[in-house]
Order: structure tokens, then sequence, then C-alpha cells
């Protein structure tokens, strides 16, 4: 089984509450969303790199947490700039790095268990209207859990693929990481089933 996104260590945003944690990239996301000011998101993504030093968390690691957006943001760059100019597209393209670093940080630095925990007792009033506080924890868990899983299958496959000289083939990548993908959720599923 493939190792989760949490990175042991003894920093102080290790140390740190997952409640506290959670409770600021809610809050971060809504600042940068909230204000639209270009210096205040790169203030942000400078504060959230500034974190990740203090986390004792390697660049490379750090880099590679927004790597696979940065043609996604690449295009939304362009795309904005196209449109409106370059200060909303700078505005757009600095607003999701730096949550998605921030975001990045949090499940580097803290348990799984404590992420879901806390977000188990947030929606714990959500319970006296019927929502099943329980099995929405346990879906959050396995989202949180499998991000590295379905990085590493995509990982795996291009490798395998490249070496047959179909890299550039985006179909003899997308189905057989479709495939393990679905093989893998069928176990899990299976596993669920059996423990409950």
């Amino acid at each position: 089984m493939i190792a989760g996104l949490y990175r042991p260590g003894t920093s102080p945003v290790h140390r740190a509450r997952a409640g506290t944690k959670l409770a600021l990239l809610l809050g971060l996301g809504t600042l940068l969303f909230a204000v639209d000011d270009v210096a205040l998101a790169a203030a942000a993504l400078a504060i959230t790199l500034a974190a990740f030093a203090l986390a004792r968390i390697p660049a490379r690691v750090a880099f590679a947490q927004i790597r696979p957006a940065l043609w996604i943001l690449g295009i939304l760059f362009a795309v904005q700039l196209w449109l409106v100019g370059l200060e909303p597209a700078l505005l757009l393209v600095l607003r999701f790095a730096a949550l998605i670093l921030a975001a990045s940080l949090v499940t580097l630095t803290t348990r799984t268990a404590e992420l879901v925990a806390v977000i188990e007792w947030a929606l714990g009033p959500l319970g006296r209207v019927g929502v099943d506080v329980t099995k929405v924890s346990l879906a959050l868990s396995l989202a949180i859990r499998f991000i590295p899983a379905v990085s590493a299958i995509a990982d795996e496959v291009r490798e395998a693929q490249r070496a047959r000289g179909q890299d550039r083939n985006i179909v003899a990548l997308a189905v057989p990481v479709i495939v393990r993908l679905l093989k893998m959720a069928d176990e899990i599923a299976e596993a669920i089933d059996a423990r409950s």
C-alpha cells in the first residue's frame, strides 16, 4: 500500500492543532477570494512558502505539491490575460497557488486521523438533520489517503508507457490508470464491507 501525504516532524507547524490549521486554511481561502488584491495574494503565497520552510519541508517537496497544477494554472493565466488583463490573471494564479500550497502544507504536517476527527467534530451539528457524519468522515479520509496513491499509479503507468514509447499517447496513459483505480476502488469497497 502507498504511504499517505503526512511527513512526520517536530516543527511548530507540525505541533499546531489540526483544528487550528484547518481554521487558518478556511480563513485564508475566504480572505483571498473576498479581497481582490494582487499584493495580498502574493503575500499569502510568500507566507505559505515561509510556513513550508518553518515546517522544515524541503523545497522539492513543496514544488511537488503544485507541479501537477502548473499546466492548469498556466492555461488559466493565459485565458485571463487574454480576456481581462494582466492583474486579474496574476490575482487568479496567485490565489490558487497559495491555496493549493496551504492545503498541501496542512496535509503534509497533520495526520489524517487528526484531520478526520476535526472534520467529524465540525460536521457534528449536521448529524441532527440526518447527515451521517461518520460516512462523510470516512469519505474525506479515503480521499486524503488516496491522493498520493492516484499520483503513484499515474507515475508508474507513465514510466511503463515511456519505456514502450507511448508516453505521448494520452489514451495509453489514461486507460491503464483508470483500470487500476477502479480495481483499487473495488478492493477498498470490499474491505469496507467486510469490516462493517
